[in-house]
């Protein structure tokens, strides 16, 4: 069976891309072997699985140089799950060439004006993606939202007019998705701590890559 491929991609950095990525990765590690390949020349996912004290739920690996879709498939074949943390550039030959290989792309996208008008391009790219990979299906997810505030209450709304949907599904701004990053670990392992925002990437993980 081919390796069923998520691409976390945004072409602004601090939208949370690399903290999405690892999570899912960890929590499709509960349902199968998982790999999550960095594709950012910073390094952060295979920096992130260094610092724990026990191994991370998923393989983390670095690729860089030209690859494509097919490539991909061939190298990865051995797992059940490939997650590929994007670097955030949307002209990057990596993001690119991400959006062609992907099953499914998560966009995650911060609760501000700043990060909305960033995504304009969005939906343009993914539609030129779909020439080449007709399979793709793009989702935008909520990131760091607050409950109580009315620009997070307003984000979905204003989203409508974007040609991508928004998943229901969304991450809360919680600290432990920041602590679990300087231990090294995911949130599945930080125990009843970790619960509820584990609870978040179970979330996203069902309505979308194993429904």
């Amino acid at each position: 069976m081919p390796t069923h491929v998520t691409a976390v991609v945004n072409q602004k950095g601090g939208a949370g891309k690399t903290t999405l990525a690892m999570n899912l990765g960890a929590g499709l590690s509960r349902r199968g072997d998982t790999v999550v390949i960095d594709l950012d020349p910073q390094g952060s996912s295979r920096q992130w699985a260094t610092l724990g004290s026990a191994p991370f739920p998923a393989t983390v690996k670095q690729m860089s140089g030209k690859w494509d879709a097919r490539s991909l498939q061939k190298g990865f074949q051995a797992y059940r799950y490939t997650v590929l943390d994007c670097p955030p550039s949307l002209d990057s030959h990596a993001s690119l060439q991400a959006l062609r290989a992907c099953d499914i792309a998560l966009i995650p996208i911060l609760p501000s004006p700043v990060d909305l008008w960033a995504s304009l391009r969005l939906p343009q790219e993914i539609a030129e993606a779909r020439k080449v990979n007709p399979k793709l299906k793009a989702f935008l997810v909520l990131n760091q939202m607050e409950p109580r505030s009315a620009l997070s209450a307003s984000m979905r709304e204003a989203l409508e007019e974007f040609d991508i949907p928004v998943l229901g599904a969304a991450l809360r701004r919680r600290a432990v998705y920041r602590g679990a990053a300087l231990d090294g670990v995911s949130v599945y392992q930080l125990g009843g701590r970790g619960a509820q925002a584990a609870a978040e990437i179970e979330a996203v993980i069902n309505e979308v890559i194993t429904p």
